[in-house]
């Protein structure tokens, strides 16, 4: 009966020792990939038609969209330009999982191509580009 008891004590102490660590990987799971979403929707809210032919001084509407899978509390920079000229330039800070969505307004200029380039800067790092868009358009 000695043996018995010893047996049964030790299978006790493992199953005791399982449901911790089951209890403690439930409670604490360890992040998965950390990242941040960066991209643009047409006016419509949508990812399909974005305006690449206009006319000259006509205007468009895109919105740009952030969300922060970081794990943590991050601040960016957007910095939205045509032909090297800043077009837009917006500071946000988003908690983890929070999205943030930047309507833009821009007018068509001279006839030709135009490069519309969105910049994503993961602060405080503001030389480095931390995630790039653009949208090629056709200006008539």
């Amino acid at each position: 009966m000695n043996i018995d008891r010893t047996i049964a004590a030790v299978i006790v102490i493992i199953l005791i020792i399982g449901i911790i660590g089951i209890f403690n990987i439930i409670s604490n799971p360890t992040p998965s990939e950390k990242f941040t979403e960066f991209y643009i929707l047409d006016g419509d809210g949508k990812a399909i038609n974005y305006p690449t032919n206009l006319s000259v001084g006509e205007t468009a509407n895109l919105t740009v969209c952030v969300v922060n899978h970081e794990y943590k509390t991050t601040s960016y920079l957007i910095k939205i330009t045509q032909d090297s000229q800043v077009l837009k330039e917006e500071n946000i800070t988003l908690n983890n999982d929070d999205k943030k969505e930047i309507p833009f307004e821009f007018t068509a200029g001279s006839a030709g191509e135009e490069k519309l380039e969105f910049k994503l800067y993961k602060l405080p790092d503001t030389e480095n580009v931390y995630r790039y868009l653009y949208l090629q358009i056709y200006v008539t």
